[in-house]
């Protein structure tokens, strides 16, 4: 069955009030199409005159061309973990030994992190989207010992003056102090895994330190969220509050209110402290109560050009994943509604409209990644991908357990 059929059977759940998933044979037809675009990438690659560089990563395709921009992994490049992660999801489904090869070397490529002082903020998604499901699926002690030690350099960026890790060091002249972004919330999950398997119970309590300084000032009194929160160093008080990546500092920008509703998630379910369960349905709502029809939101909910601005699939991909798991805590209404609206997203980034399809080697289309400085508007963007196979991957599971 075309995945373009995948609509009529989301709106038969639906309106029949089933609220149930695709079924099994869908999301699996899914993520062949995945497997089929990621055998793609893989040939482009090979294909290259000088063959694969492990060391180059997929980042992203321009709307205006039909091949993988590709990116050196270094310290600097916060993507180099997702190809990586794709990889290693796709190997998690399709069980090819071809597939977990080129994972372990990609994946290798970036163990340099694991002795190299921070650079910023964004050692979680390098690294635990790499050698986190590689350790997840083939318990490397080898990568263990990568992600511990990575897990104690991200430690280093903590301020306990503040309560939280720093993001960009190399910023805090600009913004005129500790300066922390919201994207800084999905990091907090290497921290909890480190601390729950030999890295010491301070990592767990840094992680918990982070999202309470966050949760407290990175909110509006409607539960929109500041991309960028700036601390005074020695004090810890708020002393600034405003975008980096978004339309305005008072606007919503998608992929950081996606980012809250996944980073909060995970703090619920280290922590099982109520008060964050609480808090990202709140941020949750404010999120889902002004998407558009197909569930896909514009790159920034404010901005004035809507409906003629971007999209961006990738924070609709971010939110499809985290709401497959915060819904399994709500047996609820509420649960059911977040069900739902997840099934609407995948719907949607599963239609025509959004796949990439044969015209680019990459799972989606319309993503944005930084619109002000003119950087990744309509593209396919790795990050998308990476989160778009962890959701379905996450519905299998739970269609299979049910």
């Amino acid at each position: 069955m075309k995945l373009r059929n995948i609509a009529t059977l989301f709106c038969t759940c639906i309106i029949f009030g089933a609220c149930q998933p695709q079924p099994l044979d869908e999301i699996r037809t899914s993520l062949d199409y995945c497997h089929g675009q990621v055998e793609r990438t893989l040939l482009e690659l090979k294909s290259r005159e000088s063959g694969i560089d492990y060391t180059l990563m997929p980042r992203n395709i321009a709307d205006t061309v039909c091949m993988w921009h590709l990116r050196k992994a270094t310290k600097e490049e916060w993507c180099a973990g997702f190809w990586p992660g794709v990889l290693w999801y796709d190997y998690e489904h399709t069980g090819d030994p071809a597939i977990r090869e080129e994972a372990e070397k990609f994946t290798a490529s970036l163990e340099f992190l694991s002795h190299t002082p921070a650079y910023d903020h964004d050692l979680g998604f390098l690294i635990f989207c790499s050698y986190g499901n590689g350790y997840r699926l083939t318990n490397n002690p080898a990568y263990k010992q990568v992600i511990l030690d990575t897990a104690d350099t991200l430690a280093t960026l903590f301020n306990p003056a503040v309560g939280a890790l720093l993001s960009w060091p190399r910023h805090v002249k600009d913004y005129g102090g500790h300066n922390v972004i919201m994207d800084n919330m999905i990091n907090l999950e290497m921290l909890f895994w480190a601390a729950k398997n030999g890295g010491g119970q301070h990592l767990c309590d840094i992680a918990v330190s982070h999202a309470d300084k966050t949760m407290k000032n990175h909110f509006r009194s409607d539960f929109t969220s500041y991309h960028v929160a700036v601390y005074d160093t020695l004090t810890g008080e708020r002393i600034n509050a405003l975008t980096h990546q978004g339309y305005a500092d008072e606007s919503l920008w998608a992929r950081g209110q996606a980012w809250a509703i996944y980073g909060f998630t995970v703090v619920y379910r280290e922590t099982k402290n109520e008060k964050y369960l609480d808090f990202v349905q709140q941020v949750t709502d404010a999120y889902l109560s002004r998407l558009p029809e197909d569930a896909i939101p514009y790159w920034d909910f404010d901005d004035p050009r809507i409906p003629q601005a971007p999209r961006d699939a990738s924070a609709a991909c971010v939110v499809a994943s985290a709401l497959a798991e915060l819904h399994t805590y709500l047996p609820t209404e509420k649960g059911t509604y977040y069900k739902e609206m997840a099934l609407k997203m995948l719907q949607s980034l599963g239609s025509d409209t959004y796949r990439a399809e044969e015209a680019k080697p990459s799972f989606l289309l319309h993503s944005t990644g930084n619109l002000p400085a003119g950087s990744e508007i309509d593209a396919s963007i790795i990050y998308a991908d990476y989160y778009y196979i962890e959701a379905l991957l996450r519905w299998q599971k739970l269609l299979m357990d049910n």
